[in-house]
């Protein structure tokens, strides 16, 4: 009983118990740490022709000597296509500029601690990129009115063609409005004369009543998703209807 009061006493140093270097070491011991905790705004909406800038705050432990941050679409498809520069603002504070150029979609953000030249901890966020595109560029081609001369009274047909500038090759667009407008010799105004939709590649097809010598062209308003369009102007020659 003695001896095993000895060794109690021995182990306790006012009340507290007495714990081996090794033990207090692993318990307090922590390995770096990094955590991506904001990204702003989110998604990144990107207007057509502008650029938007995105920031991610990045926490690191104190032990962390430096914080790397890369980001890239997760489509693998176009994680290649171009690197996104990526600008330290402050502390562990980046700033990546967007456009119209980047890839629409999901992406990711990859932060990496690293402490003595050694990439010590990783975090990774995801997050969205919106590019709103502007308006695609649409033309009416090879707008005519026929016949080129007419009695009075006789019909007038019109006839082209609606299309969009798509990835740089003209389609058709079906489906929408275009309006004819007319001029007559001496006038300095313009009047509506008649409208169709386009049909089958952009095809436009509508007619009026010859009354008096003028010009034509046809108007496309544009919707949304389309900018308008006006074509070149075409002549027509009305002559009485007696003559020959």
């Amino acid at each position: 009983m003695k001896n095993i009061a000895i060794g109690l006493v021995s182990a306790l140093v006012g009340g507290t118990l007495l714990i081996s270097g090794a033990g207090a070491a692993s318990a307090t011991t922590k390995a770096p740490t990094v955590d991506i905790r904001d990204i702003s705004p989110n998604p990144v909406v990107v207007r057509a022709g502008s650029e938007t800038e995105a920031f991610f705050k990045v926490d690191a432990s104190s032990d962390v000597d430096s914080v790397r941050l890369s980001v890239e679409p997760v489509d693998p498809r176009f994680r290649t296509l171009r690197a996104k520069d990526v600008n330290k603002v402050e502390s562990w504070r980046f700033s990546v500029p967007f456009n119209e150029n980047d890839q629409d979609g999901k992406w990711k953000a990859v932060a990496e601690g690293v402490k003595d030249g050694k990439v010590v901890d990783t975090d990774t966020a995801f997050f969205a990129v919106e590019i709103q595109k502007g308006k695609a560029e649409t033309r009416i081609s090879r707008f005519s009115a026929d016949p080129s001369k007419v009695r009075k009274g006789r019909t007038i047909w019109f006839s082209g063609r609606l299309q969009v500038n798509d990835d740089d090759r003209w389609k058709g667009v079906r489906g929408e409005r275009v309006s004819i407008f007319y001029k007559a010799n001496g006038s300095s105004g313009w009047k509506w004369v008649a409208s169709d939709r386009t049909g089958w590649n952009g095809k436009i097809e509508a007619q009026t009543r010859a009354y008096k010598s003028g010009v034509f062209k046809a108007v496309y308003a544009g919707d949304d998703e389309l900018e308008g369009a006006t074509s070149g102007t075409d002549y027509v020659r009305v002559v009485p209807r007696w003559f020959r």
